[in-house]
């Protein structure tokens, strides 16, 4: 054997436990890899509203899944067309009401600190009248007792019969979550100011 070639030395080749173990390591980078990605783009759970069906909440109903809104159109005091897709991306509190129903003046003032506790965050408070329009001047003294509500019009009715189920009677206050989506409601009176009302607000302001 020549000079050369004695100095020459052959790698040995892997054997197959070595290619194994290998297997197995990156089987496992893989994997974590894979658990950080599905955590990373995994979608906030939706919130149990139910843990706040209690006290001025006490009559909350939560559907067991989420409900399309309606698409009727309602329109604002200058009488320009609405629909409830035009809030999309804000948490919606609409509230059926009208001047002549007691309840409906009696919670006012309690939706007015809500719009106001939550003015610099996307929630809307969103009253709807059902009165006719001889009564423009009630709406609209109404209004100006409970700043910062601005309220819109229905006055044929229709979006409390298109509401699924429909609207029991007044006052009504459907809440929607970020997506456009019901998510509650309440049919009678409520104190829209109390802990567990701005509890379920919350809730759904952190929903992605």
């Amino acid at each position: 054997m020549s000079e050369v070639q004695s100095n020459v030395v052959t790698k040995p080749k892997p054997g197959p436990l070595k290619w194994a173990i290998g297997a197995v390591m990156l089987v496992g980078v893989v994997g974590v890899l894979y658990v950080i990605a599905q955590a990373s783009f995994k979608p906030a759970e939706a919130a149990d509203l139910t843990e706040f069906k209690k006290a001025s909440l006490a009559k909350l109903d939560v559907p067991k899944t989420p409900r399309a809104p309606p698409a009727t159109v309602f329109t604002d005091m200058a009488g320009k067309p609405h629909t409830l897709a035009d809030f999309k991306g804000q948490v919606v509190v609409m509230n059926l009401w009208a001047t002549w129903c007691a309840p409906c003046k009696k919670e006012m003032p309690t939706l007015a600190k809500l719009a106001g506790a939550y003015a610099t965050q996307p929630v809307k408070v969103l009253p709807i009248s059902v009165d006719r329009d001889s009564d423009l001047n009630l709406i609209q003294a109404e209004m100006a007792k409970n700043p910062p509500l601005v309220t819109f019009r229905d006055k044929s009715y229709k979006l409390s019969f298109d509401l699924e189920p429909r609207a029991a009677g007044y006052p009504t206050t459907v809440i929607y979550d970020k997506k456009g989506q019901e998510r509650a409601r309440i049919s009678g009176e409520a104190d829209w100011s109390s802990p567990e009302a701005r509890g379920l607000v919350e809730a759904l302001l952190k929903e992605k």
